[in-house]
């Protein structure tokens, strides 16, 4: 849309996510271009000029658009698979099948992960992927065509393995890559696909896999590669105990000292999961601002933890919330981690004080922008940023007696999102997403897996 064409919002409670929390139970959100131009309590300002569209929404909650800082798209197709598996045994049990995929199988996949997350109020999206079989095609282009084609913003985490059985770790040798071919494809993934601009659609980050599938030498290069391209770094770490005593018999050292001893902490990086941490671990994050992406359903699911994120706040860590792959979070959208967050934090230590809905909309929203190294553009809803924003139906059968929307969205079911905006472009309408076909993207995706399981010798 062009910059001086207006969107106008109207008559919703808003929840602004800034650093004051700033709320406003029935205000205004003016949209100029792809940014946010103005919002505030009541009416909108008279005398707009080049208003192309005015939305009532009433009986909705805006918010900044939902951020999503850890997935594995491709697992879209091998959902449901070994369900009662703890990390390391289900890893083992899946890395056969995901040797076997190619470029229609990623697809597909990540069309249906792309779609899942987008209609249910995600605008900004992650893929750590990191499974290049030989002769697969290009499984980068591949992810970065579906994003362009739903319409969300889009960082790809470019992963690689190296480490494979006969070196101790977990893949089976024919699914890694060299140290050389890992890093040359890296590159030339960033040089080809990378946008540093203030209001880029894709981005691309290093992301070796993780300690146990990948070598020293590949993290270490890694690191330097990614500073020397200015992107940020992304990797698994202190996800299971196994992982922690893998780390110390391999190392000699738990895994938040090996990363460091490998360039591996610092504002340009995140890990995902982060449950095995000690004090000394969360200050050693909160030292370097290095971030987090906290996936309690994921977690949930291989019975890997609970992380400390009460804890990783209080001292100051970034943290954001992430998907996971669908292997082992088979719902793959983003609302379920705001309420699992908030729910499975409360079963620890800080019990009842862990975390509240604002908390858990915060880690969604700005914290998942602050984890991507882009809290100056997204993630909160004020003048001057992008103007990716979601409106939630707050108004129905599932919400409507809850008078606090922010608590309704977060304790309440998942909610219908009446429309989504990413750039200033609306991609979701009622709930169904404008520039797929989601009855197709099914289909796809049901015959890829078929096709996958067939391969596999399922």
């Amino acid at each position: 849309m062009a910059a001086d064409r207006r969107i106008v919002i109207e008559n919703c409670s808003i929840a602004t996510v800034d650093a004051h929390d700033t709320e406003y139970a029935d205000g205004y959100v003016v949209i100029a271009g792809n940014r946010i131009e103005s919002l505030g309590a009541g009416r909108a300002p008279e005398g707009l000029e080049n208003v192309v569209r005015r939305i009532d929404a009433t009986g909705h909650l805006v918010t900044p658009g939902l951020v999503n800082t850890h997935h594995h798209y491709y697992q879209w197709i091998t959902r449901g698979l070994a369900t009662d598996h703890n990390l390391f045994n289900w890893l083992v049990a899946l890395y056969p099948t995901w040797a076997r995929i190619d470029e229609p199988m990623v697809y597909a996949a990540a069309q249906g992960s792309l779609a899942m997350m987008a209609r249910g109020g995600v605008t900004t999206a992650m893929d750590h992927h990191y499974v290049f079989p030989r002769h697969s095609g290009d499984l980068s282009g591949a992810i970065i065509r579906a994003a362009r084609e739903t319409g969300v913003r889009f960082t790809l985490a470019r992963g690689s393995m190296d480490r494979s059985e006969k070196d101790g770790g977990l893949p089976p040798d024919f699914a890694v890559e060299t140290l050389e071919g890992a890093l040359t494809a890296t590159e030339a993934t960033v040089r080809e696909h990378h946008d540093p601009s203030f209001d880029a659609m894709t981005q691309v980050a290093v992301a070796p896999c993780s300690p146990f599938s990948v070598s020293t030498e590949l993290l270490r290069e890694g690191a330097e590669l990614a500073r020397r391209l200015g992107v940020r770094l992304h990797t698994h770490g202190s996800e299971t105990v196994e992982e922690e005593q893998f780390c110390k018999e391999l190392f000699g050292m738990g895994p938040t000292d090996y990363f460091e001893s490998t360039g591996w902490l610092g504002e340009d990086v995140w890990m995902a999961h982060c449950v095995h941490m000690n004090d000394s671990d969360i200050a050693a994050f909160a030292r370097t601002k290095t971030g987090v992406a906290h996936c309690p359903s994921s977690n949930a699911r291989l019975a890997a933890g609970i992380a400390r994120v009460p804890d990783m706040l209080a001292a100051g860590v970034p943290v954001g919330l992430g998907v996971d792959g669908t292997a082992s979070n088979e719902s793959g959208e983003l609302h379920t981690e705001l309420r699992n967050a908030l729910l499975i934090n409360r079963l620890g230590a800080h019990k009842e004080a862990a975390l509240n809905a604002r908390q858990a909309l915060r880690l969604g929203t700005y914290g998942g922008a602050q984890v991507l190294g882009r809290a100056g553009q997204i993630g909160s809803l004020e003048p001057g940023k992008l103007a990716d924003l979601v409106l939630w139906k707050l108004d129905t059968l599932a919400h409507a007696s809850i008078a606090d929307p922010v608590t309704a969205l977060v304790f309440g079911a998942a909610a219908p999102v009446t429309a989504s905006f990413v750039n200033g472009r609306q991609i979701v309408e009622a709930g169904r997403l404008l520039h797929v076909d989601e009855d197709a993207i099914a289909r796809a995706t049901r015959a890829e897996a078929q096709r996958l399981a067939q391969l596999a010798g399922r």
